[in-house]
């Protein structure tokens, strides 16, 4: 982030601890992170941000045995855009954002922007991002990273509300990822997809079902869907 940026930053996050994370992370939490590239534009995509299992790293009286907490880890799959920026820039910002058109467009397109931050993102962590670990599985290389936020803010706070289209737009961005990866089967993809669309169709408010024609346009996994029942026959 820019010195401006940082110091503004540091005025809204007041006397928080450098290496807090500025909500609460529990079992993974989808997140969007922008890395700098080497156009020095940032990058948006989706990131899943793994909590720290809370027995690791403790000593026998529970504390820490190194004096800090253990890290938050995510896992980048494939040579994307964020495991090169990150390899490049050593970091990135994630952010914690409430609008799924901004979840959609950052987890199935190539977004790119001159400012690291969000209008939607309610909160913000910069992190530090260290390779800690790497493998390949269903022909696709992966790498897993530890992730320490040396600044964070929060810039909205609200009421917490449960809605299931908003959750089924997030699943959705996953099975549609997945649609053209030999390792997992069209057919479930596609009923899932159309699952989640009856989902957000009656569950959604108008940002979801924006955000679920978005997928529509972005993968066509209607017409699949249409042209594999017509195989059928």
């Amino acid at each position: 982030m820019s010195d401006d940026e940082t110091v503004d930053a540091g005025r809204r996050a007041g006397d928080r601890d450098s290496d807090d994370w500025p909500v609460e992370l529990r079992g993974v939490t989808e997140t969007v992170v922008a890395t700098l590239g080497p156009n020095d534009r940032w990058n948006f995509a989706a990131l899943g941000v793994r909590a720290p299992e809370s027995d690791a790293g403790t000593d026998d009286s529970g504390g820490s045995a190194t004096g800090s907490p253990p890290p938050a880890t995510a896992t980048t799959w494939g040579n994307t855009r964020t495991r090169r920026n990150f390899h490049r820039q050593g970091g990135g910002v994630v952010q914690f954002v409430s609008d799924p058109r901004a979840f959609v467009e950052a987890a199935m397109t190539i977004y790119e922007r001159d400012s690291p931050l969000l209008d939607s993102a309610d909160a913000w962590a910069e992190v530090e991002a260290t390779a800690v670990d790497s493998g390949e599985d269903g022909g696709t290389e992966w790498e897993e990273w530890e992730l320490r936020p040396v600044d964070a803010a929060v810039e909205q706070r609200r009421p917490f509300t449960i809605n299931r289209g908003f959750g089924a737009v997030i699943d959705a961005t996953v099975a549609a990822s997945r649609l053209d990866v030999p390792a997992f089967d069209t057919d479930d993809l596609l009923d899932r997809l159309a699952y989640f669309a009856e989902t957000v169709g009656k569950c959604g408010g108008e940002r979801e079902r924006e955000a679920f024609a978005r997928i529509d346009e972005l993968t066509g996994w209607r017409e699949r869907a249409a042209a594999r029942r017509n195989e059928s026959f």
